[in-house]
């Protein structure tokens, strides 16, 4: 059968990241998408022009509404205000047991912020307990744990504080880093390293890729290592095939 994955989190006009991206993945990688639209955004290719949460009301009549789908995974992105997190998590909580990957999205890649404080202080107050995975990149480690990160040592030193936070396993993206792109896993008191050589092309919205397909692999069984492999090959992939639309250059999923 094939499995359910339902992406949580906020709309982008271009589907360059975010909850249409990640709707366009997890079908590309063979689960049947379904989506809980906690947030809109109006962006281009360098500005955040508005933002606007869902209101909690409705994001819960969401989840009532796929309250008898099979959800085999959940990959959640940005949220934009309190209240909405605070929602989405009380309808994770109807899903114990199933894998929950969060990209924890503060600011849009032209560098405006998404998430206030006060969403990142419920994000830590009432969310990353409900995840079996966190996914932040070295800005969002920093803004979440209140320490620079900003080279490997950093990152090893910030896995402890970062897994306090309440996920189950924490995966470290060091993309921004020079040399070969590495990522750190922690958990279950170990550290596992991905490292891969870098691809000198840009794409917007790896965060959202590889949250999204980390969801569809943990859905199909795998386990966490292996998910995450997988969703980083798969990332790759989609670097490499990327097309330039509308000042950007975003995942392709036309004919060849």
């Amino acid at each position: 059968m094939t499995p359910v994955v339902a992406a949580v989190g906020t709309t982008h006009p271009y589907a360059a990241a975010g909850l249409l991206l990640d709707l366009a993945a997890i079908r590309a990688l063979g689960a049947q998408p379904v989506a809980v639209v906690a947030g809109v955004s109006a962006q281009d290719a360098g500005r955040v022009l508005a933002r606007a949460p869902v209101d909690p009301a409705t994001v819960a009549a969401q989840f009532d509404a796929l309250a008898g789908v099979p959800i085999g995974a959940f990959c959640v992105g940005a949220l934009l205000d309190a209240p909405s997190v605070r929602a989405v998590a009380a309808g994770l909580a109807r899903y114990p047991g199933v894998p929950v990957i969060c990209d924890p999205v503060i600011a849009a890649s032209g560098g405006d912020r998404l998430a206030s404080d006060a969403t990142i202080a419920a994000m830590r107050d009432v969310l990353f307990g409900r995840c079996t995975l966190l996914t932040p990149n070295l800005a969002e480690a920093a803004l979440l744990t209140g320490t620079p990160v900003a080279d490997p040592v950093a990152m090893r030193a910030a896995l402890p504080a970062l897994l306090a936070l309440g996920p189950l396993a924490v995966l470290l993206k060091g993309g921004h880093l020079e040399g070969d792109a590495c990522d750190l896993l922690a958990g279950a008191g170990e550290v596992r390293e991905f490292r891969g050589a870098r691809i000198p092309l840009e794409l917007r919205g790896t965060g959202s890729l590889l949250a999204s397909a980390i969801a569809v692999r943990c859905a199909f069984g795998d386990a966490l290592p292996l998910a995450i492999e997988r969703a980083r090959g798969y990332v790759r992939e989609r670097i490499e095939h990327g097309a330039t639309f509308a000042g950007m250059r975003i995942a392709y999923y036309g004919e060849s």
